[in-house]
């Protein structure tokens, strides 16, 4: 979908909401301070430069010559602590990993990504047409970030001292939520502020933890439901950064504060930062798809995901939708493709019931 003035809405989408920078940017520690702030600012940098990019108009990126349909094209690069994209290339497609393990992991979590959209959804990429999926690794000093730039994936290594935040490749969900905005980028192209900006990042969080549970083999039962766990150092009071499963619940730290999402919307959160809560109301239908997932049981990705997938790409989800809205396209979808004497169709009603979002 595209805006009404025939183009995609700029797009630029960070793993760590600016509530978390903006709480360690205050902090009286500089080696926490510091690399939040710088962070901050880059983020900013970069949010303006795709704004201008998409108002000058990017080059359109072709699928390469020689490349099969159903088959990846990964390319990663070393921005060597600098800033400028992609930097120099370090592995291509088909290429044997090195002794970057940044770089690795970075390479299979692309992998992850486009596996597990083909083999689920049948989607080749995540533009549907093949799109090269490229990464830059090692950007920028002490970048306490992961960002989809609508155009690619781009990583810190966290700050250099390991106190907040460890490598941004070791969660293979962070590459899968941050290249799954580029996904709902070429679909539904959700706007994002308040409750579209939430869907969009809910869905980011939906479609990472899948390609997590996919990896490993598991099912509702088994997955931990969240979303970066390995990214925190080990002296920090959490887990991760968010919970599906128990919104609220990921961290509660001296120095990060307390987790803030809600589970439901009698705690709706109405602000103005952070695009209006987009971060923080996420945790809303972040809970409602954890509550269809686990009531359906087995691989969460065949039927919950498989539901929220026809949402996503069925092309009646507008770019401004509400809570309300795409519950309700749910619940239709599971009418539509389980029937109404199944329990897929209950499991969808009750969950945004449980979470206080009314379907029409």
């Amino acid at each position: 979908m595209t805006t009404t003035n025939g183009g995609f809405e700029p797009v630029f989408c960070t793993i760590v909401p600016p509530h978390v920078l903006d709480r360690l940017a205050r902090s009286d520690d500089p080696a926490l301070s510091g690399p939040a702030r710088r962070t901050l600012e880059r983020d900013a940098f970069e949010r303006t430069r795709r704004r201008l990019t998409t108002v000058i108009g990017a080059p359109a990126v072709a699928a390469p010559s020689g490349k099969r349909d159903g088959q990846p094209h990964r390319t990663v690069y070393d921005a060597r602590h600098g800033t400028d994209l992609p930097g120099r290339k370090v592995r291509g497609e088909g290429e044997e990993p090195g002794g970057d393990a940044t770089v690795n992991r970075a390479y299979a979590g692309l992998g992850a990504t486009f596996e597990l959209y083909l083999t689920a959804y049948r989607r080749d990429s995540i533009d549907g047409s093949g799109l090269p999926l490229d990464a830059t690794v090692h950007y920028d000093e002490n970048y306490n970030n992961a960002f989809w730039n609508g155009e690619q994936m781009v990583f810190g290594d966290g700050d250099g001292d390991g106190e907040i935040f460890l490598d941004f490749t070791i969660p293979v969900d962070v590459i899968g939520h941050e290249l799954t905005h580029g996904v709902t980028q070429h679909t539904a192209n959700l706007a994002y502020f308040g409750q579209s900006g939430a869907l969009n990042e809910s869905l980011s969080d939906v479609f990472g933890s899948l390609i997590k549970q996919y990896t490993l083999g598991q099912t509702a039962t088994e997955a931990d439901w969240l979303i970066g766990a390995g990214l925190l150092a080990p002296g920090v009071s959490g887990t991760a950064l968010r919970s599906m499963k128990a919104p609220g619940t990921a961290y509660d730290d001296d120095v990060l504060g307390k987790d803030p999402q809600p589970a439901d919307m009698d705690h709706y959160v109405h602000t103005g930062s952070d695009n209006g809560g987009v971060h923080i109301n996420s945790g809303i239908p972040n809970h409602a798809f954890y509550l269809v997932a686990t009531a359906l049981g087995g691989r969460a990705w065949e039927k919950a995901g498989q539901l929220w997938y026809d949402v996503l790409t069925g092309g009646e989800l507008h770019e401004d939708a509400q809570f309300t809205d795409f519950a309700t396209l749910t619940v239709r979808a599971a009418r539509e493709r389980y029937g109404t004497d199944g329990d897929e169709l209950e499991a969808v009603r009750k969950a945004w019931e449980q979470v206080g979002v009314r379907t029409l």
